[in-house]
């Protein structure tokens, strides 16, 4: 993809610990400007998200959507469709955090909420990340790695998890990578 002045930046957040990480995720993002490039940035928060995500600290210039926005924009026929007006509006949507089930559900092609319906209707032509966290066991378990298997076969880049204590008590792989390092994997890529 050729490097442009503005990148419109479609984050998706699940329903993951790691979660808490978005308002740092977002103020890094907005900081990076190289060469008079910049991101614009919207999210799109599974029901699940909600439970973790600080909204006190989150940047006031930021569209955050939710389930229910998607089924209240829309009245009639002519009215548009929030997930088809997200993807257009995107040049890469970055997943972070990917918990198990949405990971799931994208490797299965079930789009039952917001999120899913967006990456259902992806233009694959654009770059899609996805930054996965879960629990050691579950980022273990088998299905895991047909999951992500399945998910780079569609084209889409995973940004590895880390090894570290994660919030449960468990430690071993599963973490999200830093917030950093996601960043700087898209900006790399985009500018």
């Amino acid at each position: 993809m050729e490097p442009v002045e503005k990148c419109h930046l479609l984050i998706g957040c699940t329903g993951s610990v790691a979660s808490i990480k978005l308002p740092e995720l977002l103020k890094l993002f907005l900081k990076q400007a190289i060469d008079g490039r910049h991101f614009e940035i919207k999210v799109i928060a599974t029901k699940n998200a909600f439970h973790f995500i600080p909204t006190r600290e989150m940047p006031t210039n930021v569209t955050v959507y939710s389930d229910e926005d998607e089924w209240t924009s829309w009245k009639i026929m002519s009215d548009p469709v929030l997930h088809i007006e997200l993807r257009r509006w995107a040049d890469v949507l970055l997943i972070a955090p990917l918990n198990a089930n949405t990971m799931a559900k994208m490797a299965n092609g079930l789009c039952d909420n917001l999120l899913t319906c967006t990456i259902r209707a992806w233009d694959r032509m654009k770059p899609l990340y996805f930054c996965p966290a879960m629990n050691t066991y579950m980022w273990d378990h088998p299905l895991t790695a047909k999951h992500v298997k399945e998910l780079k076969g569609l084209g889409y880049t995973e940004i590895p998890c880390v090894a570290k204590r994660l919030a449960c008590g468990d430690v071993g792989y599963g973490g999200m990578a830093e917030v950093g390092t996601i960043v700087n994997e898209v900006v790399r890529r985009m500018f």
